[in-house]
Parts: C-alpha cells; sequence; structure tokens
C-alpha cells in the first residue's frame, strides 16, 4: 500500500491542478485565459524531465527514497506557488505547470521503489498494477476535491486536498524500506 500511495502527489497535481487549470486560473485571477490542454502539455514537458533527472539522481546518489523525498519537498514548494498565482500571466501559470510536472516527474522511480520492495515471482506483477492503483487513485482525490470545493472554494479545497495527499505521501515513504542496495534475488513465500 506504502508503494501506491507515495505516488498521490503525482497524481493530485494532474488530475486536480492540471486538469482543473482553467477553473484555478479564473480563481487566481490569471490575467488571460488558461486551456487545460496547454496546461497538460506544459506538466508532461516538465515530467519528462523530472523523470530523468529523478532516475539519474537516484543512480548518482545511491538511493531511491531521498530522491523521491527530495522530489515531494520540491513538489510541496510548486504547488505552494501555484495557489499563489495572483493575478499573473498565462505565461507564468504555464510555467508552473513544467515545475509542477518536473517535481511529480519521480514516475520511473516510484515504480521502481514498489517492484522492489517484492521478490522475484510478484515483481512483474507489482510493477505493472502499482501504477494502474495509483491512477485509480484520481477517482477518490477527485471526489475529495469536489466535496472540499463546494465547502472551502476551489483554492481553499484544492489546498486542503493537496495538504493531504502530501502528508499521506511522506508517511507512506517514511514506512518503505531502501532498495538501492537490496539483494532481489529471493522469491515470495
Amino acid at each position: 500500500m506504502n508503494s501506491i500511495l507515495i505516488g498521490l502527489p503525482i497524481w493530485f497535481a494532474v488530475g486536480i491542478l492540471i486538469t482543473f487549470s482553467p477553473e484555478f486560473a479564473k480563481a487566481l485571477g490569471v490575467s488571460g485565459p488558461v486551456n487545460a490542454g496547454e496546461a497538460v502539455m506544459f506538466c508532461y514537458i516538465g515530467l519528462v524531465f523530472g523523470d530523468f533527472v529523478s532516475g539519474f539522481l537516484s543512480q548518482l546518489l545511491g538511493s531511491r527514497k531521498k530522491i523521491v523525498f527530495l522530489f515531494q519537498v520540491l513538489s510541496c514548494v510548486v504547488i505552494a506557488v501555484y495557489f499563489m498565482l495572483k493575478k499573473v500571466t498565462p505565461a507564468v501559470f504555464y510555467a508552473d505547470c513544467v515545475a509542477i510536472g518536473f517535481a511529480v516527474g519521480y514516475w520511473a522511480v516510484f515504480i521502481t521503489i514498489a517492484a522492489e520492495q517484492f521478490g522475484t515471482n510478484l515483481r512483474a506483477t507489482v510493477a505493472s498494477t502499482v501504477p494502474n492503483f495509483i491512477r485509480g487513485m484520481v477517482i477518490p482525490i477527485t471526489f475529495s476535491f469536489q466535496f472540499a470545493k463546494q465547502r472551502l472554494g476551489i483554492i481553499e479545497g484544492g489546498a486542503v486536498v493537496g495538504i493531504i495527499c502530501l502528508a499521506i505521501s511522506f508517511y507512506a515513504l517514511y514506512k518503505l524500506e531502501e532498495t538501492f542496495h537490496k539483494d532481489l534475488n529471493y522469491l515470495e513465500e
């Protein structure tokens, strides 16, 4: 379960902040129209670079957990900036979408951590099912956001759901073992 939960910020960012970017931009007073399709494009540009950098750094530092932690902290910063983008231009808003994409671009490291938690006989199953479970988390995240939005407003509701997703992911990462130097030649019984 912890292997799945460390990915919550990825799908909170993409499923809420980027998907609902036109509504957030309007509430923040962005000076021009924001298109969700363009926000997705800019986010995924950042994700490509984030995935490359997180994988490279995990090899360089010899730790997967430290890199995921670093990217989770970076996610906190760029998501906080997102909620403070009052009366900016669409270009500045899109630039933060790129930054969010980069910060949640630890997908490859996240899947590697999940796969390395299990023995050889389950590793392929885990590597293919964990991404699907975390994608499926978009449903409860979206329901939570809709509920919070009705009671608190779009900005505050989004912030509350984001804080919860990030807090859960930090705790889940804390509970996982570091797998970088782990001997992976074993079977689950």
